[in-house]
């Protein structure tokens, strides 16, 4: 996972409330097991109209996308964020998200933003004028600067140290390798009739 730590910016416009996981990501793409090439199929129904904000320069570049409430509903499809990333979107603002999709986000390595629905009023004008489209993220000190204001967000402690430095559950887990082996040692010696000094369970009889 890619550490996250400043954006500087092109925000897209998406002034539309309950934005699906389907329509983020179709389910037709859902057979694959890789990220690759997920960008090019990124709102796939929207973007069969040429006026559509990511179709037109300079959205066609955003690396950050602003919506209004419950962005991420509908199916827990992880697909969904690595979609965003790939397409080279890694911060999206909204006043709410889905629970599963702001929590899959966190896992892939994307930054969602809760902010009042004012300050996401404000900044869908801004970016939907090339001019003021431009922003600056700054993951450390939980800002968006957007013009000459600074919007300040919050966010878990926790989540925010592992955005900064690139560490995802699995990273997290293994970063305790030495503990755990630990464990399974003092475990094994404890019960040996439960499990061998492998740590690998033994079969009745």
């Amino acid at each position: 996972m890619q550490p996250f730590t400043r954006l500087d910016a092109i925000a897209a416009p998406l002034p539309v409330a309950n934005v699906d996981t389907d329509k983020i990501l179709a389910g037709r793409f859902l057979k694959t097991t890789t990220r690759e090439g997920l960008g090019d199929k990124l709102f796939w129904s929207l973007r069969r109209d040429p006026a559509f904000v990511l179709n037109r320069a300079p959205w066609n570049r955003a690396t950050m996308l602003i919506a209004r409430d419950n962005f991420g509903c509908g199916s827990s499809r992880e697909h969904a964020p690595w979609a965003l990333l790939d397409f080279g979107i890694s911060c999206v603002v909204a006043p709410s998200f889905a629970d599963i999709f702001y929590n899959n986000c966190f896992k892939n390595g994307l930054l969602p933003v809760v902010l009042p629905e004012a300050d996401v009023e404000r900044l869908l004008r801004l970016a939907a004028d090339p001019a003021t489209a431009r922003m600056t993220v700054d993951l450390p000190v939980q800002t968006i600067t957007a013009g000459d204001e600074a919007i300040r967000f919050d966010i878990d402690p926790r989540r925010k140290q592992d955005l900064i430095e690139g560490i995802d559950e699995i990273a997290t887990t293994l970063g305790h390798g030495d503990a755990i082996a630990r464990f399974e040692t003092r475990y094994a010696a404890a019960m040996p009739w439960v499990a061998d000094v492998t740590g690998e369970a033994l079969t009745a009889g």
